[in-house]
């Protein structure tokens, strides 16, 4: 099954999809009731690629901490309102064990599901959580090296990042999981990558959970590695990404690895191997704005971009619709998602959802489709399932003024794109709340013909240009506020 250079991958909240197809069933749903009209839908819109969020299995030890702990109640009231106990699964990322959840079905339902997106040609990413297990996980009692422990002092002084536990091996103080910026997470357990044999295990845990996938989308991947590790706890361990991508690569031949990364550490793991990280960067400089810091990020070295994962959602960052106005919106995401690399979309999205769901819930609120949304969101769609930008190379562009002192060309974001049979794109946005103008250079080699036309794939807009004036002066841009095009040379 080949991979397209730029694919394409629909995330679902699987615990909060199958709870509501459990209403319309009038009965537990699983992942053998997911309809093959909606798998259909996804190879038709152009995804090569189905992340399935929150399927391995969890315990109630976590689920007790989520609905106990404050903080995430007062969430749970902002998301639904009024909530039950029966609403809250505890957090998909507190693992007891890398077996499919009970509830959804368990292995046999994900084999039958994973071949039934094979028939569509899709490909089926899980998510992997090294940093971290449930508190009920069966290692607490089985293997107690496996944790970092502290001291009671420890638990004293720092209250928000150690528990007293009993355990079968007698009392101990283990330490939450966490990164090294924020509180622990009080549902979970952190393990210690410092004893080889946790390492060992984790490697273990990885390949069985591959069996089931094609792809793992990694969380937190950059907590292990040694330096932040070291930073965190102050032990000292082994690299662990290296030799378990290797592994993993080893028994099941074109796997693929996704990191959630953050601190500028993406280029750290893609050198570890993993497919594609995270590109929040784009994503934060999006949010605030102002088109040069978004510039600048893209014009690092391509053979990065195209190992980034490009989002404007997901299930840790706030909807989009919530975020972004929507003019802004829409070119946000025509600036991430005709850049280079994975084209990574939520649940949700396509509709202008803006509730953020907690990881803790099974259920979402019930919201109102944004038709205009929707409708912007089809015809990207159908863009981007053109091989041009599927399969094509890119390059960002260099915007000129317009005239003397016309500062305006500096809020132009555009992409030259070359596909398969020499198709040409053209990529244009306005980023910025005021109109703007540029002259904008074509690499004019590539282009043959003495009249070029530029159609627009994204609305009726059409221009007839001779190629003798794009030569000397470059093409004249002048769009509104928030203003894009994407143009396919012909």
């Amino acid at each position: 099954m080949k991979q397209a250079d730029h694919p394409l991958l629909f995330q679902i909240n699987t615990r909060v999809w199958l709870s509501e197809l459990s209403k319309k069933l009038d009965r537990p749903a699983t992942l053998d009731d997911i309809p093959d009209d909606a798998i259909q839908d996804w190879a038709r819109q152009g995804f090569e690629w189905i992340y399935l969020l929150g399927v391995w299995q969890t315990g109630e030890a976590a689920r007790r901490v989520s609905l106990s702990h404050t903080e995430w109640q007062a969430e749970y009231r902002n998301i639904l309102g009024i909530f039950s106990e029966e609403d809250v699964s505890g957090s998909c990322f507190a693992v007891t064990g890398y077996t499919v959840h009970e509830q959804l079905g368990g292995k046999p339902a994900m084999e039958r599901l994973r071949a039934r997106l094979k028939a569509y040609g899709l490909r089926l990413m899980l998510d992997f959580v090294p940093n971290h297990i449930a508190p009920d996980h069966p290692w607490v009692n089985d293997h107690p090296n496996f944790f970092i422990v502290g001291t009671n002092a420890d638990l004293e002084r720092e209250p928000q990042n150690y528990i007293r536990m009993q355990t079968t091996g007698g009392e101990r103080v283990i330490a939450f999981g966490r990164d090294p910026y924020f509180p622990g997470w009080p549902d979970t357990f952190q393990l210690d990558y410092s004893n080889p044999q946790v390492q060992a295990a984790m490697i273990q845990e990885m390949l069985c959970s591959a069996e089931l996938c094609d792809g793992l989308r990694c969380d937190m991947a950059m907590l292990i590695l040694p330096e932040i590790f070291e930073r965190t706890w102050g032990r000292r361990s082994e690299s662990f990404w290296p030799k378990a991508i290797e592994k993993v690569r080893k028994a099941f031949p074109g796997f693929v690895f996704m990191a959630e990364v953050y601190w500028d550490l993406e280029w750290t793991l893609q050198q570890q191997g993993f497919n594609y990280t995270y590109d929040k960067r784009l994503y934060d400089r999006l949010r605030e704005g102002h088109a040069g810091p978004v510039r600048d990020h893209l014009q690092a070295n391509p053979d990065y971009l195209y190992h980034m994962a490009h989002f404007l959602e997901n299930h840790d960052e706030p909807r989009a619709a919530a975020t972004f106005p929507p003019d802004v919106h829409r070119a946000a995401a025509v600036i991430t998602f005709f850049a280079p690399g994975l084209r990574f979309f939520h649940q949700g999205q396509f509709e202008g959802w803006q509730v953020h769901i907690s990881v803790h819930l099974n259920r979402g609120p019930q919201e109102p489709d944004n038709t205009e949304l929707h409708r912007f969101y089809r015809n990207l769609l159908d863009c981007l399932k053109q091989p041009l930008f599927r399969e094509g190379t890119w390059q960002i562009l260099t915007s000129a003024p317009a005239w003397e002192g016309n500062w305006t060309h500096d809020c132009f974001i555009a992409y030259y794109w070359r596909g398969p049979s020499n198709q040409q794109g053209l990529v244009v946005v306005n980023y910025a709340p005021n109109q703007s103008q540029c002259y904008l250079h074509l690499p004019m080699e590539n282009i043959k013909k003495k009249t070029i036309r530029l159609q627009d794939q994204m609305s009726p807009a059409r221009y007839d240009l001779e190629k003798a004036d794009l030569e000397a002066r470059g093409l004249y841009l002048d769009l509104p506020p928030w203003g894009y095009h994407v143009f396919k040379v012909v």
